[in-house]
């Protein structure tokens, strides 16, 4: 399996550009060139930045994105530029599916914006990557974006033959999904997947999950048995099958090389490097267990020359910059 080079070690710079009150003061303040310069200084070599539609409906809008980028390259930092949110779809809840896979004309703002996001910055593809859209989430949109992520790639395509192009699928960029993306692949097509697993474990007390109790706590290496008894008393997703071979076990390196393997295997077949995208713990979980997991899934990161970003650098309810971190990060980081 090929190595996304440059994109090994990563971190979100989520809440800046997506997710926030689109204001021009929170766009000049949330994020600043002293944080590039920090993360480069961490040993972090890209930064995944998150956009949503509206930044381009600002005025400022690509100028602020100018200056992100010429941030990034000034400390020798990589970027994957994500469109988090388009026109008409969201992967928030009770903001999302607005008609984007049925609406023919909110599918073509989204290729508009990518002709101009290519036009803008394919001369920036020595250290830009672009990531065509944030989670999908339902399973019923596997062959419709299918079509539309292959309509972009191409469109893109005309701009610039190598430019990375990252691709995730359904289920919230479930590693799962991976098998079914379809699109005409070329050697510049990153696959992606996001992966927050054991759930139960990397959003306890997540106040955003509705049937999670805001003072659920729960240590890492909890026996899958007991992880799937609570997720059920609790009806919280729990995606750990492919992982697990016993029940009777705990979570290990082990657990996210199976839960990889599928999508490894399709990576090697295809000759294409795999990307996570996001992963990390919530801020309320007990910081030695949060390393606990960081290990476990790095080291699998490590072994398959896996790039990824972890979620994410300020505040977002994961808040890797907070001093709690300080004595650990290094660790994490590697």
């Amino acid at each position: 399996m090929r190595r996304f080079n440059g994109f090994i070690k990563g971190i979100n710079f989520g809440g800046w550009f997506s997710q926030c009150s689109n204001e021009d003061e929170h766009y000049r303040t949330f994020i600043g060139e002293a944080d590039f310069k920090k993360v480069k200084e961490w040993g972090f070599d890209h930064i995944r930045i998150p956009v949503d539609y509206e930044l381009f409906e600002n005025s400022n809008g690509f100028k602020y994105l100018d200056e992100a980028l010429d941030n990034a390259h000034k400390y020798n930092l990589n970027v994957v530029l994500d469109l988090h949110k388009t026109y008409g779809y969201s992967f928030d809840d009770g903001e999302g599916e607005n008609g984007f896979f049925e609406s023919e004309k909110l599918q073509e703002k989204f290729y508009e914006l990518w002709d101009k996001l290519a036009k803008r910055y394919v001369s920036r593809s020595s250290y830009v990557a672009f990531e065509l859209l944030n989670e999908v989430t339902d399973i019923k949109y596997c062959d419709i974006w299918n079509e539309i992520a292959d309509k972009t790639v191409k469109l893109i395509r005309q701009y610039s033959k190598d430019i990375k192009i990252i691709v995730g699928g359904y289920h919230n960029n479930a590693v799962s999904a991976i098998k079914d993306i379809d699109i005409d692949f070329d050697e510049n097509i990153v696959l992606n997947f996001h992966c927050y697993e054991p759930l139960l474990f990397t959003h306890q007390g997540a106040y955003w999950i509705k049937t999670m109790p805001k003072d659920f706590r729960i240590p890492y290496h909890t026996s899958f048995s007991d992880y799937l008894k609570i997720a059920h008393e609790h009806n919280i997703p729990l995606i750990i099958d492919d992982g697990v071979k016993d029940l009777n076990d705990t979570p290990s390196p082990q657990f996210f090389e199976n839960l990889f393997k599928e999508a490894i295997n399709i990576a090697c077949k295809r000759d294409l490097p795999l990307y996570c995208g996001e992963y990390g713990v919530i801020e309320l979980t007990d910081i030695n267990e949060t390393l606990k997991w960081y290990l476990d899934i790095h080291e699998v990161f490590a072994k398959y020359g896996i790039g990824h970003a972890l979620w994410s650098y300020r505040k977002m309810d994961f808040d890797f910059e907070n001093e709690r971190y300080d004595e650990i990060r290094h660790k994490i980081i590697g």
